[in-house]
């Protein structure tokens, strides 16, 4: 299929949000210090299903730096997926998938209570990234690509801004995050596969990208400086954006741009990505892991929303240092709907990051909700020439 991928000609999106000025609240009104950044893509279907998209930006700079927190997250699932492929040997993403203790880096995993036979499986990393964002999950699969392959496959896909440099939620020095546990597969004892503890050689380009006026380091103490992220992942939301596109469409985007997925794969990563904690294994607790808990763009996070049947979500958000970001798949069944949509803002307002819920709840979540809110509300309402065919992503959510 030919990709058919076009920029916006008109001015709809700044239209349509100018409309919509008061339920946007404060960061609508002062864009640059939250410093906002919105990508919408309309889609439209061709006699034979394929999709046309036009992309329109908002606020969207290279040069403005957002941390992306759990957003990496979404390629490292898909990539997890595509090096077992690549490997060409019977090894499914249910394996039993084993990682050793690193010395001073990461300790090991041998068992998996979130796992129906409570063993740890690639798949089952990937669901709990995509139901509860879960940290360490992703860290096993970053140990499982090594830092180096991690990079290099993106910047081959054509990311080559994108810099994934640690894992998340462990506070180890930059040395330390390019080493990477030995992990293994084992069926019934049996060694399948091995990997070394592996060590990235890649140099970074060097950056300057700061943040806040303060901020709380890994031992809860305060420093009275600007935070550094330089040393830090980066993940441009133009990225992020093209990134999911060729996840939901990977027949229309370039080859070099496409995961080496299966079927299987696609299939299993748009079950994932549009599951809810409360109706997956092992019932998370619904007072903390809700319905909405992931889905921010429309349902705000909030744990009052009850998301209809008829909706599907397929995205990743991020939430970290006074940063929040999403992207999403979002489509109506019923309605017969769809569209890409990916945001991101910076919502401290006292200037110390890592004093950031309240502000994550009061302003940030109900500003990403109202975006998708709008954005939905006027997709409804467009005219289609051809309704689009979704059957694929009528997914069981039981």
């Amino acid at each position: 299929m030919q990709t058919r991928h076009y920029p916006a000609t008109d001015n709809f999106l700044e239209a349509l949000l100018k409309s919509q000025f008061t339920r946007l609240g404060p960061v609508f009104s002062d864009p640059e210090k939250y410093r906002l950044q919105i990508i919408y893509t309309r889609i439209d279907r061709n006699e034979s299903q394929e999709p046309q998209f036009t992309d329109y930006h908002y606020g969207v700079d290279p040069d403005t730096y957002f941390y992306p927190a759990s957003t990496v997250k979404l390629p490292a699932a898909a990539l997890a997926l595509e090096k077992l492929n690549d490997l060409r040997i019977n090894i499914s993403p249910e394996t039993p998938f084993y990682t050793a203790p690193l010395m001073g880096v990461n300790t090991g995993v041998h068992r998996d209570i979130t796992s129906p036979n409570r063993l740890p499986s690639i798949a089952n990393y990937i669901r709990k990234i995509f139901l509860i964002s879960d940290n360490d999950a992703y860290n096993r699969l970053y140990e499982w690509l090594g830092q180096e392959h991690f990079n290099k496959r993106l910047w081959e896909m054509g990311y080559r801004d994108v810099q994934i440099r640690h894992r998340v939620g462990l506070p180890l020095h930059e040395e330390a995050n390019r080493w990477t546990n030995p992990v293994s597969f084992k069926l019934e004892q049996k060694i399948l596969y091995q990997q070394p503890a592996q060590y990235s050689r890649l140099l970074f380009p060097q950056r300057s990208d700061l943040a806040g006026e303060a901020y709380y380091n890994h031992l809860d103490k305060l420093e009275m400086q600007p935070m550094d992220f330089s040393h830090r992942n980066r993940l441009r939301l133009t990225s992020l954006h093209q990134i999911l596109r060729s996840i939901i469409f990977p027949e229309a985007v370039t080859i070099p741009q496409r995961f080496r997925l299966t079927d299987s794969d696609y299939r299993f990563l748009y079950r994932s990505m549009s599951a809810y904690p409360t109706k997956e294994y092992p019932g998370y607790d619904p007072t903390l892991y809700h319905q909405a808990y992931t889905k921010f763009l429309l349902y705000g996070g909030l744990k009052t929303q009850k998301i209809p049947d008829h909706i599907r979500i397929f995205n990743k958000p991020g939430w970290a240092y006074g940063f929040l970001t999403d992207t999403a798949y979002i489509v109506d069944l019923a309605k017969k709907t769809e569209f890409l949509l990916s945001a991101s803002i910076f919502v401290n307002t006292s200037g110390i990051l890592g004093d950031d819920h309240q502000a994550f709840e009061e302003i940030g979540k109900p500003f990403l909700q109202a975006l998708g809110e709008i954005i939905y509300t006027a997709e409804v309402n467009r005219h289609r020439n051809i309704l689009p065919d979704l059957s694929r992503f009528h997914l069981p959510i039981d």
